[in-house]
């Protein structure tokens, strides 16, 4: 059974992908809805009150459903393309589709990044051209509004820089022409900082050229949006940073000696046996030699030494399911997927005729992939 994440509301599924809100954006529907009321007020005045706030909380909704739309184009992309889509998820500053793998060619990411502008840039467009025949009043407000919303969210993704969409398309440009995606990722990810640093200047750049005051709200939102463009643009650039090392992981290489147990030997003596060959593992295995279970390092560690002649080892050990066995010639991106598909301690390799090579610690992993 799938687990709730907190602060996330379900919605349903369309076209089989999972739609879900973010608490956050019931904080941003309510703002919007504040913002718009007197201007809703002006449009139609028979809306006072709190009709008008409804009135903008519908319009906050409205919106939203064009991002929805926007983030299922991407979604609809990377399926075309046989990826796997998770999620399409809302929240205060937009949406976000989570898809499981990476797209394979520079192409397909350039694809799946694109069209989610190009929707909503399509949905302004239809919206502004709507506007005219749309009843004067609330009506003709509200679709000018949407189409001003959607072109101003498909701009502003085009910008060339990282966490945006734009910033995918240049990764992809870079990652076509260079062959190498992480320096993709690195040159999108300072561009994305040029971005964040742009979009922080830009109230002011306005008010000085209109020749009036800068507004607080104005400077508030740039600040909000630079931080969220700057984080997004600075993860990228670490991720990227730790995936050089990536290449360098070998199962092997990072194993630890294991120490084949069988199940009622007691702790006391299973450690002391580990210390005497320098194993760094416990492996518990059945009368045919077959691993069946192996020992967390914490547990063994939990356990008082007075307590440990009197407990069987393989009390302490896990059970081998399948995502615990991996193979030991197991390197890079593979062995990365490997321990993330099953999160664990300890992971026992094994070679190609099922024997036992060594004990994989998911510490050791981490220092080697972190390069502490």
């Amino acid at each position: 059974m799938e687990q709730r994440q907190p602060g996330v509301v379900r919605l349903g599924t369309v076209a089989g992908v999972r739609v879900q809100v973010r608490s956050s954006w019931f904080v941003v529907a309510a703002l919007i809805s504040v913002l718009l009321a007197p201007r809703i007020e002006q449009v139609a005045p028979g809306l006072v009150g709190a009709p008008a706030y409804v009135a903008g909380l519908a319009f906050a909704v409205l919106l939203y459903l064009s991002v929805l739309l926007h983030e299922l184009a991407h979604a609809v992309a990377a399926r075309s393309f046989g990826m796997t889509v998770r999620s399409v998820e809302l929240h205060f500053l937009g949406g976000v589709t989570e898809i499981e793998e990476e797209a394979s060619t520079a192409r397909r990411e350039a694809v799946i990044a694109v069209v989610g502008p190009l929707t909503s840039l399509a949905v302004g467009a239809l919206a502004w051209m709507a506007a005219p025949l749309a009843p004067e009043g609330l009506l003709r407000f509200a679709v000018q509004a949407l189409a001003g919303a959607n072109l101003v969210i498909g701009v502003l993704n085009l910008a060339p820089g990282l966490p945006l969409d734009g910033g995918r398309v240049l990764r992809a440009a870079v990652w076509g022409a260079t062959g190498r995606p992480l320096t993709g990722t690195l040159v999108a990810g300072w561009a994305g900082r040029v971005v964040a640093l742009l979009v922080l200047g830009y109230p002011l750049v306005v008010a000085r050229a209109a020749g009036t005051s800068v507004q607080v709200f104005d400077m508030v939102l740039a600040g909000v949006l630079t931080a969220f463009l700057w984080m997004g643009a600075s993860q990228a650039i670490s991720v990227a940073r730790l995936r050089e090392r990536i290449p360098a992981l070998q199962a092997r290489t990072l194993a630890r000696r294991a120490l084949a147990v069988p199940h009622d030997l007691p702790l006391g003596e299973a450690v002391r046996r580990a210390r005497e060959q320098e194993a760094g593992g416990l492996v518990v295995v059945a009368t045919d030699g077959r691993p069946v279970g192996v020992v967390s390092e914490q547990s063994v560690l939990a356990t008082p030494t007075e307590r440990r002649p009197w407990l069987q080892t393989g009390s302490l050990a896990r059970s081998l399911e399948p995502g615990l066995l991996i193979a030991a010639d197991l390197e890079g991106e593979a062995l990365v997927r490997a321990i993330r598909s099953t999160p664990a301690g300890e992971y026992v390799l094994v070679e190609p005729d099922g024997s036992v090579y060594g004990v994989l610690v998911a510490a050791d992993v981490e220092r080697a992939f972190g390069g502490r």
